[in-house]
Formats: C-alpha cells, sequence, structure tokens
C-alpha cells in the first residue's frame, strides 16, 4: 500500500495535537506580565484597562481578587488573566470543600469559556505573615480549590498558586546559603510537596526596593536598579550578580534546593520600584523608577536565566498598573504604578498611556463565534483555525 503524504497525516492527527496542547496548564506567556491592582477611586475601568494593557502588548495580568466586572471586560481579549482568592477567604475554603466549589464555580467555572483565566493564587504572602492561623489554613484552602477544579475539569487549564515574600527566608545572603525559616518550614514543605505534585511554581513577590531601603548601607543602589556595577560574588559557589533581583531569585532556588526541591521553578509575582515616597524613603524617585522598570523590562526581554539556574527564563510580573490612591501605610505604597489614575504614563519606559480609541478595535471576539454556533470552546476554534490554514496551503 502507498504510503500517505505527510500533510495528509498531519490534516487528521493536528486537530489531536492543537487540543492537547491547548488543554496543558499554561499560566505565563513570555516573561513581562503585570499586576492590576484596584484599591483606588479614581482610576480607569476594567474595559479601559483592557485598552491600554493591549496597546502595551502586556498579555499576563494578576488581579487580587475574581471581580466579576474585571472577569467580563477581559472576556475575548486574549489576555491572560490570574484571579485571586483573598487572604479572608483561606479559613471558609480550608473548612469546607463545597465552599470551594461554589467559589470556583460563581469565579472560573461561570467565565472560562470567554474570559482567559489561567490561574488562581490562593492567599498571598500569607506564610511568613501576621497572622500565624492562616498559616495553618492554606494548604487545606489550596487541596480544596485544587479538588474543585479537578472535579470540573479543569486542572489543564488552570494553575494553583500562592505567592511568597521574602518574609519566609532566613539567611538570603549569599544567595547560596537561603533557607527557609524556622517556624515557616514546617508548612512550606508540605505545600511545596502539593505544588511539586500538581506542577506548580514556587511565587515570589522580590522587591529590590524594600531590600535597598532596608540595608542603603551595604546596598549599592546601581546594583538594585540593574545598572552598571562591580556587582557581587557569591563566596560558597563563586557565582557573579551584576543585579539584586537575579540575587533575589537564586536565594529562592537555594531554599527549595535545601528542603528538597531542586527541579521547581520560581516565578517574579511582584517586583517594582516606587515613583515617590515619604521623607524617610529617599530611593522612591520618578527617576529612580524609572530605571529599575525600564532594565527590568530589558532584562526579561533577553529571555535568560540567573546565575544559579541559567535554563530557567526569569519571568516576573510587574507592580503595578496604577498608583492605588487608597492604599494603606507609605506614600510609595500608592506610588507604585506604571500609569497614573487618569491613565497616563507615570514616567517613559516605552508604553503609551490611554487613547481615545475604543477598546472594542483593539479586542477580538470569541462571541462572534458562538453567534453563528460554530463551536463551544477554545481548543475546538483553534482546531478549526489550524486546519483551515493547512488546507490553503
Amino acid at each position: 500500500m502507498a504510503m500517505k503524504p505527510v500533510w495528509f497525516l498531519l490534516f487528521f492527527l493536528l486537530p489531536f495535537l492543537v487540543s492537547f496542547e491547548c488543554l496543558r496548564v499554561h499560566a505565563f506567556t513570555g516573561t513581562y506580565g503585570i499586576n492590576y491592582g484596584r484599591i483606588a477611586d479614581n482610576i480607569p475601568s476594567p474595559n479601559e484597562v483592557v485598552t491600554l494593557l493591549r496597546a502595551a502588548k502586556i498579555r499576563n495580568v494578576r488581579i487580587y481578587d475574581a471581580d466579576h466586572s474585571v472577569l467580563k471586560a477581559f472576556g475575548g481579549t486574549g489576555l491572560e488573566l490570574v484571579v485571586g482568592l483573598p487572604n479572608g477567604y483561606l479559613k471558609d475554603m480550608s473548612a469546607n470543600e463545597s465552599n470551594a466549589m461554589n467559589w470556583v464555580k460563581e469565579n472560573v467555572q461561570a467565565f472560562i469559556s470567554d474570559t482567559d483565566i489561567c490561574g488562581i493564587a490562593v492567599g498571598n504572602e500569607v506564610l511568613g505573615g501576621t497572622d500565624n492561623e492562616l498559616w495553618g489554613q492554606l494548604l487545606g484552602a489550596v487541596k480544596n480549590v485544587y479538588n474543585a477544579l479537578k472535579k470540573l475539569g479543569l486542572t489543564k487549564v488552570v494553575q494553583i498558586t500562592t505567592a511568597h515574600s521574602q518574609a519566609v527566608f532566613a539567611n538570603s545572603f549569599p544567595p547560596s546559603a537561603c533557607v527557609f525559616k524556622d517556624g515557616v518550614d514546617q508548612y512550606m514543605k508540605p505545600l511545596l510537596e502539593f505544588f511539586s505534585e500538581i506542577g506548580s511554581p514556587f511565587c515570589l513577590n522580590a522587591y529590590p526596593f524594600l531590600a535597598y531601603m532596608s540595608n542603603v548601607n551595604d546596598i549599592d543602589m546601581n546594583y538594585a536598579l540593574f545598572q552598571p556595577t562591580q556587582g557581587v560574588r557569591d563566596s560558597k559557589t563563586g557565582l557573579h550578580y551584576d543585579n539584586l533581583l537575579d540575587a533575589q531569585i537564586d536565594a529562592a532556588y537555594a531554599a527549595l534546593e535545601d528542603a528538597g526541591f531542586k527541579k521547581m521553578e520560581v516565578i517574579v509575582t511582584e517586583t517594582g520600584w516606587a515613583s515617590r515616597g515619604d521623607s524617610n524613603e529617599a530611593a522612591a524617585t520618578v527617576n529612580n523608577a524609572r530605571t529599575y522598570n525600564y532594565n527590568l523590562r530589558k532584562r526579561l526581554a533577553k529571555k535568560k536565566g540567573t546565575p544559579m539556574r541559567p535554563n530557567n527564563v526569569v519571568k516576573a510580573y510587574i507592580f503595578a498598573t496604577f498608583n492605588e490612591n487608597s492604599k494603606p501605610g507609605a506614600t510609595s505604597e500608592r506610588n507604585f504604578g506604571l500609569f497614573k489614575a487618569n491613565g497616563s504614563i507615570a514616567y517613559d519606559i516605552g508604553f503609551r498611556g490611554l487613547k481615545a480609541s475604543s477598546a472594542g478595535s483593539l479586542r477580538f471576539s470569541l462571541k462572534a463565534f458562538r453567534a453563528l454556533d460554530w463551536c463551544s470552546s477554545y481548543p475546538l476554534m483553534v482546531t478549526i483555525s489550524a486546519v483551515a490554514q493547512l488546507l490553503l496551503l
């Protein structure tokens, strides 16, 4: 029997291959993302934010809740969204599986056919935080949310994570000496074991700004800002660091290795620099914020790893989209935005502010396909498109 042409085989195999790929957990495209915080009463609407982010070509977005107005606005946009389950929900989610199921149904399943929800961040900076009761509730909440996703058939498209601050570490300098703090490790290791089983990364909120502010005498400003410097050498490994963020990431890798999780990936879920601060926050200036975020963008565009993990490309979500005028605390807390409340740029790192053009002109819509009853799922749409292109070759 004559051999079938390659294109003939591809015609029949491609739908299965494309559908399989679309069902894989894919919580981060590329290397650059942004946090969309909304603790403010004067920022643009979610629809305007979609326009802003698409114009900036920022595809990866994290929010700190699952606000339905945001989920609806992001529908059909191609933006990949990680929703947040706030710390205040952890007790209920940990105590009862049905609570987790209801939350997932109402805030994920109800929107995922149109909105690209690729992840759920269960809590934020819980371990090492001030509410010790939450430490014991985090893993139960994570497991119950994951089990809800599993029962709904969503574990292949929605990834479960939780973000940690630097407060979970001890001995973070040099990077190779870093370990998890006593007291934290007993909660961290079971969590990491579960994340290792389901393929989730270690999420780190890493701020060279905060590290510099807490140790201005020993940390070179240029080292924190990705500027030319002699850098720092790790005396144990001999590895050289030319910027502080890489050192912070490798400190996390060292702690993971010490805990027995050498292969786990680290993703930076928050990093940024304040453009304004109080009198005791001298480093919080527009010029420093511009320098840090511009250089960070260049560093991420290189798609390279760190000295300790050169093959693990660094991925980071920038904090934050807007200056948020209702955040409590120091003045710096309200001035991490790349954009001002009116949608204009806070400083120039290559993005544009809001324009008068309609958000609709920058969006592609899945709803049009549904109106024609052509398909009911994203993988099927991609399959049809791919086969159509193949037939045109």
